[in-house]
């Protein structure tokens, strides 16, 4: 299975006959042999169907529209989760409201939920793919830069990550920019020395874009994105963990991120900046668990479908605002 699952993401293909990466590669169609389904008809809506939810809109490189098609890094996930379990794929748009679709059966699963999320309700898996808002750089540059530093670090206007700049540097340090690509633009032209945003969004975007970055910090506690199954549901619940962790342990997982990605994300070895490192310290301190393992947001609001980038989602802050609340979603735009 590996081999073939190996060649079917690397050879860019989508599964089960979906259309090719938004990125761009030539269509042709994945058709797997049949095997007997190994979940219980009770257990999913459709017997011999997985039903998955993702978000279409805004969300590249997670799903997104493409000759009439939904294609992306969670549709190529979810494609390989209904090879290991026997069944056939049906993927379906549920936008970001994820508990109303699966107490509505509209799906069994949904896909690209945030795992440490205080919105959603519904069992959450392990984190298929670490995320976290982190800071990018010009490969000269490895130093993590603190706010005595005065660092110039460009992002998104109105999201977590610019949140989170002018939280832990400062007003001045921000150099706002209206997409994601204007962000790396900047650091390129050397106008700033980092750019900030959510690690696996940025790395698609640098990806895409050619531009030669790296991560040097990460400016939160690394969470991610899990799968979310209905919590009464208890067989399917143990059903996805063991298939992820399949997945997970025999590649299948980092082959899909290399694809879209051109690079698994791997954040266990990156340090974390002063500011998140101290959050973290005073959440041990006082005892509390909350937004010690703060994540960059649910990716609904994550990305513009362009992969020139466009307007970030809606938030709460506006750039260099001494607001306090934390916008909800990464706003930025891929």
């Amino acid at each position: 299975m590996f081999k073939r699952l190996g060649t079917l993401v690397l050879g860019c293909m989508l599964a089960l006959g979906t259309a090719f990466a938004l990125a761009g590669c030539a269509t042709q169609d994945y058709k797997p042999s049949e095997k007997n389904p190994s979940v219980s008809p009770d257990t999913i809506i459709e017997e011999g169907v997985l039903r998955v939810g993702v978000t279409a809109e805004n969300n590249t490189p997670f799903a997104g529209q493409a000759s009439g098609k939904i294609v992306g890094l969670d549709v190529d996930i979810a494609a390989a989760l209904a090879d290991n379990l026997g069944l056939k794929l049906e993927i379906v748009d549920v936008g970001t409201d994820v508990d109303a679709a699966l107490e509505n059966k509209q799906v069994d699963i949904v896909m690209g939920v945030d795992k440490t999320s205080a919105q959603v309700k519904c069992w959450r898996s392990e984190v298929y793919v670490e995320s976290a808002v982190a800071l990018f750089a010009a490969p000269s540059t490895t130093a993590v830069p603190t706010k005595d530093s005065a660092p110039k670090i460009a992002a998104q206007s109105s999201s977590m990550s610019a949140w989170e700049v002018t939280n832990q540097f400062g007003d001045d340090a921000l150099s706002a920019t209206s997409d994601l690509k204007g962000a790396f633009e900047a650091v390129s032209s050397n106008s700033a020395q980092y750019a900030a945003a959510d690690a696996v969004i940025g790395t698609y975007a640098a990806h895409t874009s050619n531009v030669d970055v790296h991560i040097v910090a990460l400016m939160q506690n690394p969470s991610g994105y899990c799968i979310g199954v209905l919590d009464t549901n208890t067989d399917l619940k143990t059903t996805i963990s063991d298939a992820l962790a399949s997945l997970t342990g025999n590649g299948i997982i980092s082959l899909v991120e290399s694809k879209w990605l051109g690079t698994a994300v791997d954040l266990s070895n990156i340090p974390l900046t002063a500011g998140a490192a101290n959050a973290n310290a005073a959440d041990t301190t006082t005892g509390s668990t909350d937004g010690a393992d703060e994540p960059a947001g649910d990716q609904g609001d994550a990305a513009d479908a362009s992969a020139d980038g466009g307007e970030s989602a809606d938030s709460d802050l506006e750039p260099g605002s001494n607001a306090v609340q934390q916008p909800e979603g990464t706003g930025d735009s891929a």
